[in-house]
């Protein structure tokens, strides 16, 4: 009876409004405004960027400069410390065969990106937010934990890369537990640029893609990379003679590509723009300049990787330990006991990166490295604290003063990197930089389902909900990318070759699959698969089933209202 009023209660509140036709749920309302609270409360948004007027243009420059911005915030988590050790040992391991994973990645990348800003432009909520709304609080604060989990392992390969670019700069001088804290100080200052306007902190991480662009540039140059054979890889999905090691190095690209947090990051950042929602042509509008946007910042920072993997694919593919140490030697380098006088093959990652450059292109390859490593840590590492106090305030309500929500994301993300930057050294990291790319593998289901879920809801999304293509192809490239992660992260447990890690991680599994099974229920039924609605929860038919799924936290006070 109570499933038949509310279907009633849908139909009567129907409207038309600017030729699109709306109910009660055609969007969520977002959080009262911070200017309405009693306490003072300031926000990334506080400075909404206008979008200027051009009636009669089907494309506009000024429309496009005004949505630039969110794209490129985005797009600095595809160049951050992680990744540029992921392209480093691409090219070392095997050469530029994998070229063609780091393009297709990077492409998958961007469709997903173009549903999370979907979603923040057309409901103005993120992905947070949404989930604190439309899941029960158990799983709410499940999918929390694993969120923030994904943001503490992102922060550390953050944190530690720009720790080891000041210790490359220094000559050794600045220890790794001194750059931590460097780092820390010097975010917590850039982060407050934001108060000077959004535009102005916007340009600041602009220049600092410029700078990775130039550093990383630099080297190409230099190394001059055979351009048929870059080619070649790129655009053949082809790996010859490749094994298991370059096997899990293609899973490693696209572990390290793309990262959870960043789509709970996107879906915040649109918000900042002025789109009337309750327009129809202004939302498509803003959805069509997001997506070029995001697309011009993701082919910028995909040329960025590629420099990275071509250097290192050129000099030093199928480069042994012994031939690294010798040219070391021959240069004078202080650092040639980094590489064991053995014949096995060369195993590089940031550090050791900088230190090979040095050795074999001079001084001046090893110091633009490290800047180039430098700005590509502090970037990451602003935008990771964006992404901790969306995700915090999404998914538990937060209004707290702007001091107290940065101290409390840098000190959950910071507290266990600077632990490990005082029990280990710069030289041995390579171990604890895979532990971190499993764990982040393994938060990928908590931001790609939710969203998927979400933007298939047309009492959510409206007129802009996925499609039948969309949603097919959306849940198989979730399911494809949720594979292969799960697949580098047995790669990893096997190999730690200890019955209780196996014993642990089997119990840890049974829990862990569980959850995403359950998630993946939820996004079956929103997908239009009533049949897997064993409850009957919604017993409105399919048509309605979907459109009003998921929405028990909606303030259904406002059916009545209307």
């Amino acid at each position: 009876m109570k499933a038949e009023q509310e279907g009633d209660l849908l139909e009567e509140g129907c409207s038309q409004e600017n030729g699109v036709q709306t109910n009660p749920y055609s969007s969520i309302s977002p959080p009262a405004s911070p200017l309405d609270q009693d306490e003072p409360f300031s926000t990334y948004f506080e400075d909404r960027v206008p979008i200027p007027e051009d009636v009669n243009q089907v494309f506009s420059l000024r429309k496009l400069w005004a949505f630039t911005g969110p794209g490129f915030l985005m797009s600095i988590a595809y160049l951050d410390p992680g990744n540029i050790e992921s392209d480093l040992q691409s090219g070392a391991k095997a050469g530029f065969k994998l070229l063609w994973v780091l393009l297709g990645a990077t492409i998958i990348g961007l469709l997903l990106q173009r549903l999370a800003a979907r979603l923040g432009v057309v409901t103005g909520m993120h992905l947070a937010e949404v989930c604190n709304r439309q899941y029960p609080t158990v799983p709410r604060i499940i999918l929390w934990l694993m969120v923030e989990l994904a943001i503490i392992g992102s922060d550390m390969q953050e944190v530690i890369g720009c720790a080891i670019a000041l210790n490359l700069l220094s000559v050794g001088r600045i220890p790794l537990w001194g750059g931590v804290l460097i780092t820390i100080t010097d975010t917590f200052v850039f982060l407050f640029l934001d108060k000077y306007g959004l535009r102005k902190l916007e340009a600041f991480f602009g220049f600092l893609i410029t700078v990775m662009a130039l550093s990383f540039g630099y080297e190409y140059v230099v190394v001059k990379p055979d351009q048929g054979e870059l080619l070649k890889g790129m655009f053949l999905p082809y790996c010859a003679d490749c094994g298991p090691l370059q096997l899990e190095q293609a899973v490693g690209i696209v572990g390290a590509v793309i990262m959870p947090h960043n789509i709970y990051l996107h879906s915040a950042l649109v918000k900042s723009r002025e789109v009337d929602r309750k327009n129809k042509k202004e939302v498509k509008e803003a959805n069509k300049y997001f997506f070029i946007e995001s697309t011009i910042a993701l082919f910028i920072s995909f040329l960025i990787n590629v420099f990275v993997v071509a250097v290192f694919a050129e000099a030093f593919y199928n480069k042994t330990n012994m031939m690294v140490n010798e040219e070391c030697n021959a240069t004078g380098s202080p650092l040639s006991n980094l590489f064991p006088l053995n014949n096995e093959t060369l195993e590089v990652d940031i550090y050791k990166g900088g230190v090979v450059l040095g050795c074999f292109f001079g001084p001046a390859a090893l110091y633009i490295w490290a800047i180039g490593i430098l700005a590509a840590g502090q970037s990451s590492t602003m935008t990771g604290t964006y992404s901790g106090q969306f995700v915090m305030e999404g998914f538990l309500n937060l209004r707290w003063s702007r001091f107290a929500r940065v101290l409390l994301t840098r000190s959950i993300a910071i507290t266990p990197t600077l632990l490990v930057a005082i029990f280990q050294d710069v030289e041995h990291l390579t171990g604890m930089n895979d532990f971190l790319n499993v764990l982040q593998s393994m938060q990928l289901p908590f931001a790609l389902i939710p969203i998927l879920t979400f933007t298939s809801l047309t009492s959510i999304m409206n007129d802009f909900a996925n499609g039948l293509v969309w949603k097919i192809s959306g849940g198989i490239v979730i399911l494809v990318i949720c594979a292969i992660n799960m697949y580098f992260v047995v790669v990893y447990v096997t190999a730690l070759n200890s019955v209780p890690l196996y014993v642990t991680a089997a119990l840890l599994s049974i829990a862990y699959i569980g959850f995403v099974v359950y998630l993946s229920w939820h996004c079956l039924v929103a997908l239009g698969v009533s049949c897997l609605d064993f409850g009957g929860r919604m017993p409105l038919g399919p048509s309605r089933h979907t459109d009003i799924y998921l929405l028990n936290d909606m303030d259904t006070d406002a059916v009545v209202d209307r």
